[in-house]
This record gives C-alpha cells, sequence and structure tokens, in this order.
C-alpha cells in the first residue's frame, strides 16, 4: 500500500512538472513583444503595400496588366472551346480527303485551312503529327501546323479589336501568316530529309469508346489552363516591358528598323505567348512601328520556346531545331515584305 501511494505520489509530481514545462514552452518570457509584433507587422506590412500600389509606376504596370489580361480572356476562352471541339468532334481521317494529291499544291491547300479550322499552338503540334501518321504529305501537315495558330477567325477577331480602325493590320497578318507557312512546306519538299523527322504515335481526335463531350471538356480544359498560364506572363513581362524599361533603351532599338523587327522577333519567341491573345500585347508595344509589331503577331504563333519543346518531343530534337530557325528566319522575313507593302 505505502509503494502504491509513493508510485502515485511521484506520477503527481511528474505530470505536474510536465505541465509547468508545458506552460514555461507556452509562454515564453518576450512573450509580450512577440504578441506585440504580431498585432504591428501586419499592419505595417498593409500599409506599405498600399503605399506602393499608389506610386504612378505601379499603378501604371497594373493597368497595362489588367488591359492586356481582360481584353485577351474572352477570346483566349472561345479560341481553346474551339479547338478542343474540333479535336473531339471532328474526324481526323477529314483532312486526309480534302487535301490534293500532289504535295506542291497540298500545301497552300493546308495553310488556308487553317482560316477555316481553328487551334491553338499546342494542339497543332499533336495534330499534325496525327496528319502525318494517316499518309497525309509532312510538307502539308507542317503547312497547317503553322498556320491554324496564325490565321484562324478567333485570331484575326481579336486582331481587329486589338487593333481598332486598322484593318491593314489584320490583312497583313494574315497575308503574311499563310505566306510563310506555304514557305516552310515547300522548303520542307525542297530540303527535308526523312531522317530529321521522329513522329510520334500519339492520340489525337476521338477514341471510339469514348464519350466525345468528356474528350472536348478534358481538352479544352488542359488548353485554356494551359494557354492561360502563358497569357498571365506574357501580359506581367509586357505591363513590366511598358513601365521599366528605360525610354533610351526603346529608342535605340524603336528607332532602328530593323533592330526593332528583330528584338520584337526575339521577344516574341521568349515570351510564347498565345497567339489568341498576342494581339493584345503587340498592340501595347506602342513605341515600335507596325511592321516591328506584326513581325511579334507572325512569328510568336510559329516559333516560341513552348513550340520547339512540343515540336522536339514529338518529331525529334533533329527535326525541331531545324524547323523553328528556319522557320523564324522565314516569319521575319515574310512579316517585313507584307508589312513594307501594306502598313
Amino acid at each position: 500500500m505505502r509503494d502504491t501511494e509513493i508510485r502515485t505520489e511521484t506520477r503527481s509530481a511528474m505530470a505536474a512538472d510536465g505541465g509547468e514545462a508545458v506552460g514555461a514552452r507556452r509562454l515564453p518570457a518576450h512573450w509580450p513583444l512577440v504578441l506585440l509584433g504580431a498585432a504591428l507587422l501586419p499592419g505595417a506590412v498593409l500599409v506599405a503595400v498600399g503605399r506602393s500600389l499608389e506610386e504612378p509606376a505601379v499603378q501604371a504596370w497594373r493597368t497595362v496588366f489588367l488591359a492586356v489580361t481582360v481584353q485577351a480572356t474572352p477570346f483566349l476562352l472561345l479560341g481553346t472551346a474551339l479547338s478542343g471541339a474540333i479535336n473531339a468532334f471532328v474526324p481526323a481521317s477529314l483532312f486526309g480527303r480534302l487535301l490534293p494529291k500532289r504535295p506542291a499544291l497540298a500545301v497552300p491547300v493546308a495553310g488556308m485551312a487553317g482560316v477555316v479550322l481553328p487551334g491553338c499552338e499546342c494542339a497543332s503540334v499533336p495534330v499534325a503529327n496525327s496528319l502525318i501518321g494517316r499518309g497525309v504529305t509532312p510538307a502539308a501537315a507542317f503547312a497547317f501546323l503553322l498556320s491554324a495558330p496564325a490565321v484562324n477567325p478567333v485570331v484575326l477577331t481579336a486582331t481587329a479589336i486589338a487593333f481598332p480602325g486598322d484593318p491593314a493590320m489584320v490583312l497583313a497578318r494574315l497575308l503574311a501568316s499563310l505566306l510563310a507557312a506555304a514557305a516552310m512546306g515547300w522548303l520542307w519538299l525542297w530540303l527535308g530529309k526523312e531522317e530529321w523527322l521522329r513522329p510520334a504515335r500519339r492520340h489525337t481526335g476521338h477514341r471510339p469508346g469514348h464519350s466525345r463531350w468528356t474528350e472536348f471538356r478534358e481538352g479544352f480544359q488542359h488548353d485554356f489552363l494551359h494557354a492561360g498560364g502563358f497569357l498571365v506572363v506574357g501580359a506581367m513581362a509586357a505591363a513590366t516591358f511598358n513601365v521599366a524599361v528605360p525610354k533610351s533603351v526603346l529608342e535605340t532599338f524603336s528607332g532602328s528598323p530593323w533592330l526593332s523587327v528583330l528584338f520584337l522577333a526575339a521577344l516574341a519567341i521568349v515570351l510564347a505567348v498565345c497567339s489568341e491573345a498576342d494581339a493584345f500585347v503587340a498592340a501595347s508595344l506602342t513605341g515600335f512601328s507596325p511592321v516591328a509589331r506584326l513581325t511579334f503577331m507572325v512569328v510568336g504563333p510559329m516559333v516560341d520556346l513552348k513550340l520547339i519543346a512540343l515540336q522536339a518531343g514529338t518529331f525529334g530534337r533533329a527535326f525541331a531545331f531545324r524547323f523553328s530557325a528556319a522557320t523564324a528566319v522565314v516569319a521575319v522575313v515574310c512579316a517585313v515584305l507584307i508589312g513594307g507593302v501594306l502598313l
């Protein structure tokens, strides 16, 4: 009995000590300072951020960013929805039946098919791969790959709204993009080699036994979220470019016709803005000439960092690097030629 009482008293003392230890850990000696900091620090941060948001430069950045994003989002939504619908509801064999048998004639026809069959950059790569797998000549598939994201109705409508009262810009984008797509198709017929091409057997279009509406929803969701991320990044970059880059730097590039064209061509490759939204980014670059901004809109849908990665994964690196480099040069030349005549 005595041993039991001793053990009980020992456990009570240990519990009391433990409780005091826990209490000591919960309430450190400097707890009033911690409480005061927790009360004051968030308020100070909010005040500092609030004041910084009222700075003219930050307000200008916010205005440009919101303008580009809000204007472009409806067209991005419509374009990705149409692309998902074509992938789910339009048979892939339709392309093969409509194209001429002669490769030289199939190239411009495939390029002009992009006017009525919209597709974003990400969707055009697997579609081109599917066409090659179904016997379509690679030159025609590549012409469609380049033209569909650049000349579809959604992109042309967005361009008309981004450049109000300037129908020449819409026509110049259409003609320059079609010319570049056809030129690359013919160039592949002339210089392309089969060993450069490694088509990956990836499925696109409707799969038997699956719901078309489910395929549409999944395709639309993937394309919109993927392209929307690039839109936000592009809008942020455009806003930062307009606010942060000194005027002296802009004058260095914008003052030279050739430097401005090459600069915006490189910017289009790096920004990788979705074609449904790039017209609004181009319209915000007001310090550059119309030809330079046209080059931005012609190069972007055909060559950018994400497209190079997609092409390398689908057709192989040997193809992607050669094709992307040649496309960039051809797109710049076509934009300068058409823009010099129409703008």
